[in-house]
């Protein structure tokens, strides 16, 4: 039991800590890439064999108290980045919206697509079904997901987006524990990321603009 425990809080420590600092090392793309790869290929290996999940859509969800509680904190979080964005950076307000709608919306189905799954399915699906055993306090268990989560975008060299997926990684910790569907969380991941982007914020979390 103790040797399987160790397994997991070094693969843990593989996957979550030493992967997104290997992004601002300075060595070849070629094995940031290959690193990368081989660990989405064995976190996708163990959820299909050893966690044994199905990856189909869950019948009971609450789709009302979904949207009421995704819909509220969207409101919260317009206000206070139109706030910052207003005083910050005034001329990307909007910008992207106003000058290059297509883009908008290309680069809005992109990311909902294919980032926001594939880092729910990592960091909330395979983080809370492989390692929620390993820990007592359900509250430090929240926090290091959110604390991973956001060395995870440790390569944009930005301090406030660091900030910003602390507070993201909780939310979404907290969504995916309350309905256990990658669906939801995906969902709500990729409303507040595309209003980032909205509202002209998507610089810094390297969208094209």
């Amino acid at each position: 039991m103790l040797q399987k425990t160790n397994y997991k809080l070094a693969e843990l420590f593989i996957l979550f800590v030493l992967a997104p600092i290997s992004l601002v090392l300075d060595i070849p793309i070629w094995f940031k890439l290959g690193f990368g790869l081989l660990g989405f290929i064995y976190i996708i290996v163990l959820l299909l064999i050893v966690e044994k999940n199905k990856f189909r859509i869950a019948k009971n969800l609450n789709w009302k108290v979904f949207w009421k509680r995704t819909f509220i904190q969207l409101l919260i979080i317009a206000f206070l980045t139109t706030l910052y964005v207003w005083f910050v950076d005034k001329e990307n307000l909007y910008i992207v919206v106003i000058n290059k709608p297509k883009l908008w919306l290309f680069i809005l189905f992109f990311y909902s697509a294919f980032s926001v799954y594939p880092q729910e399915l990592i960091y909330r699906t395979f983080y809370f079904q492989r390692y929620q055993p390993l820990f007592k306090n359900e509250n430090i268990f929240i926090i290091i997901n959110a604390i991973l989560f956001s060395l995870a975008h440790l390569f944009f060299r930005n301090t406030l987006v660091m900030i910003l997926t602390f507070i993201g990684g909780i939310l979404f910790a907290l969504s995916y524990k309350k309905t256990k569907s990658t669906l939801l969380v995906s969902i709500e991941h990729a409303i507040y990321g595309c209003w980032l982007f909205t509202v002209g914020m998507g610089a810094m979390l390297g969208f094209p603009s």
